[in-house]
Formats: structure tokens, C-alpha cells, sequence
């Protein structure tokens, strides 16, 4: 049986910050995120499996890119953990309006972010099913993409 890959598309609204960054990128700015998920794997041959003939049920695959990422990052700001982002989200909490802050490990760039999706998407994946790469597009123009290929 063949090797398929399978992509799925999924978008969120985020802002986020680079901290200390020499550019307009260090003040607050969002993005309409788009986040291209490529998995690969060979097609259920058991005739009597409800999923003949699939690699991977699209709504699965769905409700662990929603579950890992989307559902974290839409419509929140991420900033990285460190004492500023204490300063900055102690002066935030004060208001209703900014509950939904994610702070990580890393610099929030477009690169960083597609490595800890990455991370989180291949402990979730169902065994048999390989995470095949990752394209995140922070604008219209921009992206940057992770392949398993370069990774492993």
C-alpha cells in the first residue's frame, strides 16, 4: 500500500512581542495565523474497519491540532517568560480584557513557534501516524515551514 500524506489547514488570531528584538516586531502586534499540518502514513487495507482506506480521519487530526495549539493561541498574546513579561502581564491581569496571555519558553518567532508545535503535535499523534512537516504563515507573504526530514 502507498505512503499518503494529508494536510489540513487551520487558522487563529494571535498577538505577540520580541522582546529585546532591534525592529517593529519588539512592540505588540498580531497576526491572522494560517497553519498548514502535513502527516503522513499508509491507508487502513482492513475491510472491515470503518476507516478503510484512510491514512488518518480528518476530524481527529483536528481535534489534536485544536487541543494542542489553536485552542491555546487563538485570540491571546504571547510573550516570552521572563521579567518583563512578569511586569508587563501583572499590569495586564488588572484588566478583564487580557486574561488569554501564554507565556513560553522562547522567543515567539514564526521559527520557534512551528519547533514547539512540532513537539506537541508528535506526542499526540496516534502511533502509527507521522508528523510530515509544518508551514506557518505569520502574514499573506510570510512563513516558515518544519520538515521531520531536517529534524531526525
Amino acid at each position: 500500500m502507498s505512503v499518503i500524506r494529508l494536510t489540513k489547514e487551520f487558522t487563529f488570531e494571535a498577538a505577540h512581542m520580541l522582546e529585546d528584538y532591534d525592529g517593529l516586531c519588539r512592540e505588540i502586534h498580531g497576526h491572522s495565523y494560517r497553519l498548514f499540518v502535513t502527516v503522513k502514513g499508509k491507508p487502513v487495507t482492513d475491510p472491515e474497519s470503518p476507516k478503510l482506506g484512510m491514512v488518518m480521519d480528518f476530524g481527529v487530526l483536528k481535534r489534536i491540532v485544536n487541543e494542542q495549539i489553536v485552542d491555546r493561541l487563538d485570540h491571546s498574546f504571547t510573550m516570552r517568560n521572563s521579567p518583563m513579561a512578569s511586569e508587563i502581564l501583572c499590569k495586564m491581569r488588572c484588566c478583564e480584557n487580557f486574561q488569554r496571555v501564554v507565556l513560553v519558553d522562547y522567543q515567539p518567532t514564526c521559527e520557534n513557534m512551528l519547533a514547539d508545535f512540532a513537539e506537541r503535535l508528535l506526542g499526540a499523534l496516534p502511533e502509527e501516524i507521522e508528523l510530515h512537516s509544518l508551514r506557518l504563515h505569520e502574514t499573506a507573504t510570510s512563513y516558515a515551514e518544519w520538515f521531520a526530514s531536517d529534524n531526525f
